[in-house]
């Protein structure tokens, strides 16, 4: 971590003059999306990290050890901190308390020139004054000075002057906020994504010990989730990269870790291979996550594929008639976090997903490759396992090069054939066309028969597919049902991949309700996310959510898509229905009721005058059923996919599709209880 020591002069100089005013705070309630992103779930815990990220630049500084977060019953929040404490004394530009001018005139801070941090983070910069807009409720405890000296406010708006409550030793700050509900419109703090986020900041500020408290009511009564936790890391990023190997099985068993201060800028690199196909970078700059990297990633990356391949050629693994190791081959498998300290980060878009600053590339690029270097000539038993990992990954690039060409020369991927079992729709329009991906003939008949030809296409699969987590793309491409697949699609493949040549812009995945069904639905997913994760981005896969029971009673037949709508339906058959709906109406409550002139009763089980029917497959459903229940775009159900937490989703399909036992087998030990409604 990049910290500047403390001293007095630096402790002095931290006052009223160190907090520079740019405007008001009026727009924030206005307009809460342009400073939190939005009044969702995501906003409502941004309010958090504003408030954090206060106490995170006091680290940064050198000031501060100690970060608590505990949530309350009723949806407030208190985050408290050890540094400095905000100052209290009259701010010259707004003849107010500085406490009270950094609370609620938005740009008011020490990030903004006055000399208050060399280095500091926060999303958009505009921190507590925004969290206290948006809050029907916040009290600041700040002690400094001797005593400690407390404000409180609602929406934004003190409710009187700054007072000094009582004399105090040390120094820090105690925000305490309740979110507004004239914003947000649900209001409930996750725990797992607020640890998440907290672990995350614990290993980019290494040293600084951060604890979270959940003292909510009820929370203490779900399992396997503990209600208190702390997070200290000495290790810095190092810790990171084991944390986020922990499942995978490593190829070499030390990992490279740097940290090198340049024109002051601190370049913390940490990176370790391993087994798997996928490898995983994360950068952050001034502990902001830059999912899209920028100019540190860029650095980073030339520079060990440049330092891999002199090693190579150097130590006679790579031939003098040998291409040299491309950057797809050396990131292979390499789990990497490449955390900066700057003071004028540059970020390109408003949610800062990427580091334009022009001169970090070359200071990256220079720290990275002298010390990448020096780390392969002290370790060479690491650097030969780390060559072979790199060298291996250069022969299946060039084996499945081969592959994408003799399909490619075939004419196949350019769409000129498309797959013989599939049933097109006649609209040539992505964004108004779909494509079910269907289990079975018998399914892909019914759904080819019950469809709307205008825009939906069927692609039957016959069985399970491969399983992609343990399968280089050239084995991939040798099986039918994924080129079909991927032929249907007309996207191309690998680095051939064009998003705009998709010919679906809703790729739907229909599956068995039963342990095959989900396992092939699993199978389709793996696929999607390690091959296709544009499509997934792009918010265009689905599941669809074909119903469990047909439940009839006097002719009148009701699916129900879950086993609480099933029990929710058979309590309202106690009743009697004083109006019978019409005959062509269909209503929609979590499941469909429809009335039907004569009702399939066979194989169905009759309890109390009432029929039940549990689906075990598509293909027990006609095409009229699959139509009105599945594929009817005014009925049916469907889950869109989408990964926002992209680290976790890569360790889940890792443990649950990849080579190793041992994870999956704790995995499944953990999660057995939870288990309902198992198909044997």
């Amino acid at each position: 971590m990049a910290t500047q020591k403390k001293d007095k002069k630096d402790t002095n100089s931290y006052g009223a003059s160190s907090i520079a005013v740019l405007k008001g705070l009026e727009p924030v309630r206005k307009r809460p999306g342009m400073y939190i992103g939005g009044t969702g779930i995501e906003g409502l815990h941004h309010l958090i990290w504003e408030v954090v990220d206060n106490s995170i630049d006091e680290a940064m500084a050198g000031y501060c050890k100690n970060i608590t977060v505990t949530l309350h019953e009723g949806n407030k929040v208190t985050v408290t901190d050890d540094g400095r404490g905000i100052p209290v004394e009259i701010h010259k530009a707004t003849k107010k308390s500085t406490l009270e001018t950094v609370l609620t005139v938005l740009h008011a801070g020490g990030k903004f020139g006055g000399g208050g941090y060399k280095v500091s983070g926060g999303l958009h910069g505009v921190g507590v004054s925004v969290v206290n807009a948006l809050s029907q409720y916040l009290k600041a405890e700040v002690t400094r000075d001797g005593y400690i000296w407390e404000q409180e406010y609602k929406r934004g708006k003190a409710q009187g002057k700054v007072k000094k409550a009582k004399k105090a030793k040390g120094t820090g700050t105690v925000i305490t906020f309740e979110p507004d509900p004239e914003i947000f419109p649900k209001i409930e703090f996750d725990w797992k994504t607020i640890v998440t986020h907290l672990r995350q900041q614990a290993y980019l500020t290494k040293g600084v010990k951060i604890s979270i408290t959940d003292k909510r009511k009820g929370h203490e009564l779900v399992p396997n989730i503990p209600r208190s936790l702390t997070f200290y890391f000495e290790g810095g990023i190092l810790s990171y990269v084991k944390f986020l190997n922990r499942t995978e099985k490593v190829v070499h068993s030390n990992p490279f870790y740097i940290e090198k201060a340049k024109d002051d800028v601190m370049v913390e690199v940490a990176l370790q291979y391993t087994e798997e196909i996928k490898g995983i970078e994360m950068t952050f700059a001034n502990n902001i996550y830059t999912p899209e990297g920028g100019t540190h990633l860029m650095g980073f990356r030339t520079a060990v594929t440049r330092v891999i391949n002199d090693y190579a050629r150097k130590n006679g693994y790579l031939k003098e008639k040998e291409d040299n190791l491309t950057g797809d081959d050396v990131r292979e498998g390499q789990t990497a976090v490449v955390s900066l300290k700057l003071p004028d980060p540059q970020f390109e878009g408003q949610t800062k997903a990427k580091l334009g600053n022009s001169e970090i590339r070359p200071i990256v690029s220079s720290i990275v490759y002298e010390y990448f270097s020096q780390f392969l000539e002290e370790h060479p038993q690491d650097a030969r396992q780390i060559i072979a990992k790199t060298l291996l990954a250069c022969k299946a690039r060039l084996a499945a090069k081969a592959a994408k060409e003799t399909v490619i020369r075939k004419g196949i991927m350019e769409g000129l054939t498309l797959p013989g079992k599939l049933a097109d729709c006649s609209s040539r329009k992505p964004e108004e066309s779909e494509l079910y991906i269907v289990e079975g003939d018998s399914a892909g008949g019914s759904a080819k028969q019950g469809r709307d030809r205008n825009f939906q296409a069927i692609l039957p699969l016959r069985g399970k597919i491969l399983n992609v987590e343990r399968a280089r793309i050239d084995k991939m491409l040798s099986s039918k049902e994924i080129k079909a697949l991927i032929i249907a699609m007309g996207m191309g493949v690998g680095e051939e991949k064009e998003v705009e040549k998709m010919r679906y812009h809703r790729i739907i995945i229909m599956t068995d309700a039963d342990v095959d069904g989900a396992h092939i639905r699993t199978l389709l997913l793996t696929f999607f996310y390690r091959y296709y994760s544009e499509i997934i981005d792009k918010g265009y896969l689905y599941i669809a959510q074909p119903p469990l029971y047909r439940i009839e009673k006097n002719k009148k037949v009701n699916y129900a898509y879950t086993d609480q709508d099933k029990e929710r339906l058979l309590s309202q058959f106690e009743k009697e229905i004083s109006k019978k709906p019409k005959k062509s109406k269909i209503e929609k409550v979590g499941f469909i009721v429809k009335e039907l002139e004569d009702a399939e009763t066979a194989g169905e089980e009759k309890i109390a005058g009432v029929s039940i029917q549990r689906y075990k497959g598509l293909g027990e459903m006609n095409p009229e059923q699959l139509w009105e229940t599945t594929m009817d775009p005014k009925n049916r159900v469907m889950l869109q996919v989408k990964v926002e937490d992209a680290a976790k989703a890569d360790e889940t399909f890792d443990i649950l599709m990849g080579n190793e036992v041992e994870p999956r087998k704790r995995f499944i030990q953990t999660h057995a209880v939870k288990v309902k409604n198992l198909d044997i």
